[in-house]
Formats: structure tokens, sequence, C-alpha cells
């Protein structure tokens, strides 16, 4: 994947997870923190981010439970330990974080 390709995926699954965020959990608060990054913040305070990593071509997340990254395989994006599918488990971090169901539909 070409660095253009990459920046346009992780682009556009950027957007689509702060579109979901919003549509889907109207108590956190998402803002953008520049080209490429996305933060979280959670009613108790806690913060998720999520960020393009262009040298090694990843999205990577950093939520409560850890570090995660996701690599894309030519359909969608996933988990580069065990395929979890990107918006898959960003709902599942983010429920943990938020105390509550959360679950954002992949665009």
């Amino acid at each position: 994947m070409t660095e253009s390709e990459f920046e346009s995926l992780a682009g556009a699954a950027l957007a689509a997870l702060e579109s979901a965020f919003e549509a889907s959990a109207p108590d956190v608060d998402v803002q953008s923190k520049g080209e490429g990054l996305i933060e979280i913040e959670f009613e108790d305070g806690s913060k998720m981010v999520i960020n393009r990593h262009t040298a090694a071509r990843e999205i990577w997340v950093a939520a409560r439970l850890g570090g995660f990254h996701f690599r894309h395989d030519g359909t969608a994006w996933r988990d580069t330990r065990d395929g979890t599918e990107l918006f898959a488990a960003v709902s599942l971090l983010a429920s943990q974080q938020a105390g509550a169901p959360v679950v954002l539909g992949a665009r």
C-alpha cells in the first residue's frame, strides 16, 4: 500500500469513527486533535486516543485496556494480534470505558 492509499483509507476510517461516536455515544466528548488524531473523553474523565501511524501503515488505538494496532487487509482494518475489525474492537473498548454499551457501525 502506498502512503497516499494509506492516508486516504486511514483518513476515511478516522472520519467514520468520529461520526459514529457522535451518532452513537452522546455522553462522550469527541475532538479532532489535528489531522489523523481523534480523542474521545468519557464521563469519568478517561480518554481513548485513535490515530494513524503512517510509518507503520496502521491505525493505533490507546484505551484503558491498552494499545492496539490495526492494519488494512484489503477489505477492512484488522487488529494485528487477533484480527478483530476496527469498529468492533473500538466498540468493545469504548463500552468498557463508558460502563455502558457503545455500538459503532462500520462505515
